[in-house]
């Protein structure tokens, strides 16, 4: 694409990966509330309609599982949601650079859309409306057309909003939950941190594999060391589905049965510890050439840190904002995916000026500053502050 459009400045191309993310950020502000109106099925639908449409057009050119699980089956639902978008920044540059040495980059657009076609038809068959009010609201329209009985009411129904009053106090949710939770804070700061190495990892580590001054690979073969971020992603994933919901439910049994959202915070220290580790051996490995496996070992610990963290604040905000979950989540969605936007803006310059070894010891610093507190600050406060808000549950 670099060579189609003529781009030479940095930034810009950069920019090709940032601004598909920066469309994250602001995707889920209306979205998630929106969901908590018309439904799950609507929304996901024409989400995914849209992204048909404009997919085509490049070429040419958490709620549900609040719905569906129960807390003790959280870990593993949230596993497979949060798997897929992680592994795809690991997955997707591998059959990229195959597709670009051999066809054009338009047909990266192409596949894709394809895959889309293919999940949109099934949806149409087989995806199922979870949300309780959205379900309460169709039966007593059922009823009440059955019966004549206008009595059919569900709560939502009894306040009498009309839809400007709905959609304005939906839409602001988000925000709102930014900005007087600290829960969703602290949790969205962290977030936004993992994501944001995540996405200037995958944006600088073409170069490191490719460029003559280092290890001097094809694109193609270049591309085939993502592979280490998609074992990271798949082992942190399948280790972290089964002990969350496990560490989860002895914990909920040696508190008489009570289950707390801060159970899934013992993961997250070991994602806290896992996330600078990786950092540490990625950089200096690479930094001082050493062979290609040892950067990728790095690389791995670091893709499986990450997972494990995003899916254990994920379930932690799923389980302490039950009703509510996907606007938490999309208050979430919102500062990680700008910190995916603006991280690889200034990788290249990072790296210029303090070379893999340093720069990535700069953002292991950084990753242990903000990852240690974070489990320690929510076993410790989250469920007062939980009681405290008007939001949580419990």
């Amino acid at each position: 694409m670099k060579t189609d459009f003529h781009i030479e400045d940095e930034v810009t191309s950069q920019l090709m990966l940032s601004v598909f993310v920066l469309a994250y950020a602001f995707g889920p502000l209306f979205l998630g509330p929106l969901s908590e109106i018309y439904g799950r099925v609507i929304v996901l639908q024409l989400a995914n309609l849209f992204f048909l449409i404009f997919n085509i057009a490049c070429g040419i050119g958490g709620g549900v599982l609040s719905d569906c699980f129960l807390p003790e089956e959280r870990g593993k639902s949230i596993a497979i949601y949060s798997l897929a978008p992680l592994l795809g920044p690991a997955v997707g540059p591998i059959a990229g650079g195959f597709i670009a040495e051999r066809t054009t980059w338009r047909w990266v657009f192409y596949a894709t859309s394809i895959a889309d076609g293919v999940i949109q038809v099934m949806g149409l068959f087989f995806l199922r409306e979870t949300y309780a009010p959205k379900i309460l609201r169709t039966r007593a329209k059922k009823l009440r057309r059955d019966t004549g009985d206008t009595s059919y009411e569900t709560e939502a129904e009894r306040q009498n909003k009309t839809l400007p009053e709905v959609l304005s106090t939906a839409l602001v949710r988000p925000f709102r939950l930014l900005a007087t939770q600290p829960i969703v804070q602290a949790l969205a700061i962290y977030m936004a941190y993992v994501y944001g190495i995540l996405y200037l990892m995958s944006s600088t580590f073409p170069a490191l594999w490719t460029s003559p001054e280092y290890y001097n690979e094809s694109t193609g073969i270049g591309g085939l060391n993502y592979i280490s971020l998609g074992i990271g992603y798949c082992l942190g994933s399948q280790i972290c589905a089964r002990l969350n919901d496990l560490v989860y439910r002895r914990l909920k049994a040696r508190n008489s049965g009570t289950g707390r959202p801060e159970f899934r915070t013992p993961l997250l220290a070991i994602a806290a510890i896992l996330n600078p580790v990786g950092l540490f051996i990625y950089g200096w490995t690479a930094q001082t050439h050493c062979h290609w496996i040892a950067p990728n070992i790095g690389a791995m610990l670091l893709a499986m840190g990450n997972i494990v963290a995003m899916q254990c604040i994920q379930t932690y905000i799923v389980d302490a904002y039950t009703r509510f979950a996907a606007s938490a989540m999309a208050a979430g969605s919102f500062l990680r995916s700008i910190a995916g936007f603006g991280f690889p803006l200034f990788a290249p310059y990072m790296y210029q000026a303090l070379h893999y070894g340093w720069g990535n010891s700069l953002l292991a610093f950084i990753s242990i500053v903000i990852g240690i507190p974070a489990p320690i600050f929510l076993w410790k406060y989250g469920e007062r502050m939980r009681k405290m808000s008007t939001y949580a549950a419990g």
